[in-house]
């Protein structure tokens, strides 16, 4: 071997050894107490968690009442539908839980990361200890493929260990059998699976790192002695194959005692801590900060969230003024509020989640087959229901007092009390109990919105579907309105009681409006009644609106705006005669007829719009001349559902709503 040959057999030998043992420039690693980038840019992670796909927990899936570990659940389903027929529908609920488009959808949110929860049954058998699935593995390369296609970080989270880290359903514990902390072969098949992890996605870029155990939740004496070994095992391991990625360490007790835990063992490490149904100030979170100081280490908040918005608010701003980086939990549950998406919990899956609390009649094999098929198709982005409101107390509100429409709220038209506007508790609308900070009676109608405001489904025809209900004295809700036409309005408040002493008074851009209005006793929660302000003069525009509570205890469905006469300063571009009558009959089923009169020939169009404001149909958009006229609507040709209509009417400068029921 000549001297040039082992020149260049040194460099090459050097070149190898240092891209092993060196963090990659492109790769997130520590730096001091920040998470920095491959330039050394530091990245504060703003990412959320796909709980609940890879580890079932039972709150999320209603099953808490009988089954709330995974290995629970899965013996309810196979007891009632055989092991066959339930591996089909774990299939259909793992490809539509989530999939290229959740995430996707999370990197146009304005998420930065995504924290991936997995069960290690999903990587090697539990009876089969050195046998791994490459379906598994598939499974977090099919995610990770995803996260590079919208440039997100993504970060392993190991949830459910061997054996289980803790005594509870979330690490799918069993009591039968030894648990993590009981089981030597338990301990080392955790070191083995996070090797084959790392040799697996060493150098991967998009992998954030690793979270090591989630929530370890064990009496580990001597000063959590055993968690900190076999934390060691675990970097010794990973760090024989992979230099390039940091390491998550989570407390014990729900990763926050981080006792025996300091100090840092390795040069690439943030120690990450979970936060939930505590107060939102410095003082609950100053011990963390104490360990980042003392160690020269970042601090990450691997978990939080389930909890209203204006939590969410005051904790994401309490992680940047501390410069801490946070993965919200979960991104999808079956009906609840608390997250950005919603599965709807279907009749005939209730029906099982029934007889699997209460017994009786058992299901047919072919019924609950088909209804957790159906359920799980329900699980799929496109069929789920999003929360708007709960993206936007994330990514916007935090140090951002400014309020947004939550719908486009114009007027002539009906202003619904469930869609105030989007903004902080105090700016888009006051509640008394909206948070949970030890107590969970911060909402009691657990419906459309996550704020404190307690919203309900409602049986009154004229409805969104929700009214506000549990209202408190002094509580209000803001509206960004848009006048189509200044003039003098009629101003109906619909409402129900079981008891009398309710007033309501109402604001416009500051100024009260009107006088305030008395609510009576109407007979019952859900018997409504309308309450009248009338001759109320409005200008064209965008404006402000406040609905006060002076006195609670009632509910509220909506305000209502029906324009009586054409504002002075419009009337030069207003026909004397112009006019859009009452559409008889009405209700109506299936037709109904509209009339209108006109002082000169134009063009007139009538649109059909929603209660939720969106347009359903343009009806007429036509040249007529002066007189009166008649167009006969029909539901059956338009295909349109029972409910509430607003149909339009726009002549020049004239618009003019009536409010029509279709009843089926």
């Amino acid at each position: 071997m000549n001297y040039f040959t082992k020149i260049s057999l040194f460099f090459l030998i050097t070149i190898l050894f240092f891209s092993n043992t060196l963090p990659a420039q492109s790769f997130l690693h520590t730096s001091n107490k920040k998470i920095v980038d491959g330039s050394g840019n530091q990245v504060l992670l703003k990412g959320i968690g796909l709980g609940g796909w890879l580890l079932m927990e039972g709150y999320m899936l209603h099953t808490s009442d009988f089954a709330n570990a995974q290995w629970e659940i899965r013996k309810s389903i196979e007891d009632l539908i055989g092991a066959i027929n339930a591996q089909q529908f774990y299939e259909a609920y793992r490809a539509n839980y989530v999939n290229r488009e959740d995430i996707n959808k999370i990197a146009e949110w304005g998420f930065n990361s995504i924290r991936l929860p997995f069960h290690y049954n999903i990587l090697t058998p539990p009876e089969s200890p050195g046998v791994y699935l490459e379906e598994g593995f598939t499974l977090l390369d099919s995610v990770l493929s995803w996260c590079k296609d919208n440039s997100l970080y993504l970060i392993l989270d190991l949830h459910a260990a061997p054996g289980g880290q803790s005594d509870q359903p979330i690490s799918d514990y069993n009591s039968q059998f030894p648990s993590l902390w009981e089981s030597e072969a338990n301990k080392d098949r955790t070191v083995e699976i996070w090797r084959k992890i790392a040799e697996r996605y060493a150098n991967e870029e998009w992998i954030g790192g690793y979270d090591l155990i989630n929530e370890p939740r064990w009496t580990l004496n001597p000063n959590n002695q055993p968690l900190r070994d076999l934390y060691l095992r675990i970097t010794d391991t990973i760090r024989a194959v992979d230099n390039n990625h940091i390491l998550f360490i989570e407390g014990n007790q729900y990763a926050t005692d981080f006792n025996g835990l300091t100090p840092p063992w390795d040069e690439n490490m943030v120690y990450s801590f979970h936060k939930y149904w505590n107060t939102n100030n410095q003082g609950s979170i100053q011990y963390l900060i104490d360990i980042r100081n003392n160690n020269n280490v970042p601090l990450w908040l691997g978990e939080t969230g389930e909890n209203s918005n204006a939590w969410f608010v005051d904790c994401v701003e309490l992680m940047q003024s501390n410069d801490i980086g946070w993965a919200w939990w979960p991104h999808k549950k079956i009906d609840a509020i608390a997250g950005p998406l919603s599965a709807t919990l279907l009749p005939e899956y209730n029906t099982l989640l029934d007889y699997w609390k209460n017994g009786g009649t058992k299901p047919t094999v072919s019924y609950a087959t088909d209804a957790l098929l159906q359920q799980a198709e329900k699980l799929a982005i496109g069929q789920c229901g999003f929360h708007p409101d709960v993206i936007d107390a994330l990514m916007r509100q935090p140090n951002n007092s400014v309020i947004e429409p939550f719908a486009p709220n114009e007027i002539p038209g009906i202003i619904f009390g469930a869609q105030y506007d989007l903004g902080k508790r105090g700016y888009a609308y006051q509640d008394a109990d909206y948070q949970n900070t030890g107590s969970s009676d911060w909402n009691y109608g657990w419906s459309y919105r996550n704020d404190g405001v307690d919203i309900e489904p409602t049986n009154d025809p004229f409805t969104l579907g929700y009214n506000v209900g549990w209202i408190e004295n002094g509580e209000w809700l803001k509206f960004t309105v848009n006048v189509l036409q200044s003039g003098t309005f009629d101003i109906a408040l619909r409402v129900s009681a079981a008891n009398s002493g309710g007033q309501i008074a109402l604001q416009w851009d500051g100024q009260n409006l009107g006088n305030i209005v008395d609510v009576p006793n109407t007979g019952g929660w859900q018997n409504w009644q309308t309450l009248m302000l009338t001759d109320v003069q409005l200008t064209s525009g965008t404006h402000e609106l406040r609905i006060i509570f002076i006195n609670g205890g009632f509910n509220f469905n909506y305000a209502e705006f029906s324009q009586t006469a054409v504002g002075v300063e419009d009337e030069k571009n207003t026909p004397h005669t112009f006019a859009l009558k009452q559409n008889y009959p009405n209700p109506f089923n299936p037709e109904t007829n509209i009339e209108f009169s006109l002082p000169h020939s134009g063009n007139v169009q009538i649109k059909l719009v929603d209660m939720l404001g969106k347009v359903v149909t343009l009806v007429n958009n036509e040249y007529y001349n002066e007189g009166s006229h008649k167009i006969i609507l029909n539901a059956d040709k338009l295909n349109l559902s029972s409910g509430s209509y607003i149909y339009t009417i726009i002549f020049k400068n004239c618009v003019v709503s009536r409010k029509a029921l279709l009843i089926k």
